[in-house]
């Protein structure tokens, strides 16, 4: 009897051939079990591997051929250049929603020390990238799961210089904003709401289905969460504040609709690089 290491599928070029899943995916999970960087799998793709290096592999393989998010299975994901830590409690940061870090970027660019907050933070990715551009913006992120804060803040202990001349980047669980204090005031409030509607099939496919439902859905209309940002951030919005949310694909002239009737003015959506409006904002209208 052969050994498992004495077999082709034993190598590293080996198991990547054999593999079900894409090929990118397949290195993926290959060069987190090994601890290798992605060209290593070429330049040592002949090299006979471990018993326990095959089957580790083989039991994520296993996982994502069954549907599991790659992000769960290495528990990561880069999002604007930064590789946070994603659990089944936080969203998995996704490329479009870099769109809204920048929006955010832009409106504060001439405020010293500006004041941001973020709501439904998840895993800290819209609050951690705004802060680790501009070290001098006092960033406020609240979430209603303690478990999201949680993750959000190992994010943070481990992206962020802790000496931060703004102040340190400030976690608070609330249900929207709730749990504000009513003298709060920001430059900007951004939010990546729940915008899936009850019912879209969506939910019921791929990565969705393995990522927190509250943090996708609503429940209702899809439209429910952004009613309630919009409508409740009047008395937290500085004169002439921003707010910018993320939508779904279809949604935008909806919610440009909402942000209209509550009187924002110059409201307008911002296409994400797939030329879809994925995030619509506007600026509180002077009092």
């Amino acid at each position: 009897m052969t050994s498992d290491s004495a077999t082709p599928a034993a190598t590293a070029s080996g198991l990547l051939r054999a593999s079900p899943l894409p090929a990118l995916e397949a290195r993926v999970l290959l060069a987190h079990v090994l601890g290798w960087r992605r060209t290593e799998l070429i330049t040592r793709g002949d090299e006979p591997l471990g018993a326990a290096a095959v089957a580790n592999y083989r039991a994520l393989e296993a996982r994502r051929a069954a549907g599991e998010p790659i992000a769960q299975i290495v528990g990561a994901r880069e999002f604007y250049g930064l590789t946070f830590e994603v659990t089944p409690q936080v969203l998995i940061p996704r490329p479009e929603t870099e769109l809204l870090v920048e929006t955010v970027l832009a409106a504060i660019e001439p405020i010293p020390y500006a004041r941001v907050l973020d709501l439904g933070t998840g895993s800290g990715a819209i609050a951690i990238a705004i802060a680790s551009v501009r070290p001098d913006a006092r960033v406020q992120a609240v979430d209603r799961s303690p478990e999201a804060l949680a993750v959000a803040a190992r994010n943070a202990g481990r992206l962020l210089d802790r000496a931060r001349p703004g102040g340190a980047l400030q976690w608070l669980q609330s249900d929207w904003y709730a749990a504000l204090a009513p003298s709060s005031t920001f430059d900007v409030i951004v939010s990546n709401p729940p915008y899936i509607a009850a019912g879209d099939p969506h939910l019921d496919a791929g990565d969705l289905r393995f990522e927190p439902r509250g943090a996708l859905t609503d429940e209702a209309d899809g439209l429910s969460a952004i009613r309630a940002i919009v409508a409740g951030s009047g008395p937290f919005l500085a004169p002439r504040g921003h707010l910018w949310i993320e939508h779904g694909y279809d949604q935008a002239s909806r919610v440009r609709a909402i942000l209209t009737a509550a009187g924002f003015v110059q409201v307008a959506s911002l296409p994400d690089l797939a030329g879809i409006e994925r995030a619509t904002g506007g600026i509180a209208a002077p009092q």
